[in-house]
């Protein structure tokens, strides 16, 4: 018997003779305070997450494309790293080919070991998806994949994410039992709630020392 086995069985005999508490936890108390109308849910989000420096522009699954390249060439960014292998990041390829534009995409395509240096220091944006958004808190539900690994959303200085207006939901609770959570889990579920800061003892505060310094939402109001 493994040492992992050993722990195990003492943890199952532990209970033996024992009566299971009863599950009288009550759900009212982390939904009810955060329900929203659904015409208000939106614009909530909009207002917490904007209310701690992130940026937000509404748009379609047409028109995003136009809007993150105009982003990107206002800010002297002519690198981005996108996944080819999701829908969203062929729909950027192909509008980039359309337009002639001269804007480099990187892939992650290898592990972080073999090219670390140039993801952490010459990466200057990335571009992914969301599993949807929470209006109660301003986040964005960011689901690693290996299309899209999470430090995608976590290293480069400015993290564009897609975001479909018609999977903002009212609260975390909401989130996890609509999307079926319990039935699968990726290593790490990330809530983003704004860029990354921090704030020294002096109370000065500071964007991107352990992140993005700048999130722009752009948010997909088709039906």
């Amino acid at each position: 018997m493994s040492a992992k086995e050993r722990i195990l069985a003492k943890l199952r005999g532990s209970l033996e003779g024992t009566t299971a508490v009863a599950d009288d936890y009550d759900e009212a108390l982390v939904t009810v305070p955060w329900r929203y109308a659904p015409e208000k849910r939106l614009d909530r989000l909009r207002e917490v997450l904007e209310s701690v420096h992130g940026e937000t522009r509404l748009t379609t699954a047409a028109d995003w494309p136009a809007l993150a390249l105009a982003a990107l060439v206002e800010r002297g960014i002519d690198e981005l790293l996108v996944s080819p292998a999701t829908a969203h990041g062929q729909q950027f390829a192909g509008y980039l080919a359309l337009n002639g534009s001269s804007l480099r995409l990187k892939a992650y395509d290898r592990p972080v070991e073999d090219w670390k240096d140039e993801l952490f220091f010459h990466t200057p944006a990335s571009l992914t998806g969301t599993l949807g958004g929470i209006a109660a808190t301003g986040s964005l539900i960011v689901w690693p994949t290996a299309q899209e690994p999470r430090l995608m959303s976590l290293v480069p200085p400015l993290h564009i994410a897609l975001l479909k207006a018609s999977e903002v939901f009212d609260n975390l609770f909401e989130a996890m039992h609509t999307q079926g959570w319990a039935g699968g889990l990726p290593t790490n579920a990330l809530l983003v709630s704004g860029p990354s800061k921090t704030a020294d003892i002096q109370q000065t505060l500071a964007y991107g020392a352990h992140g993005p310094k700048e999130l722009l939402v752009l948010i997909l109001q088709d039906a």
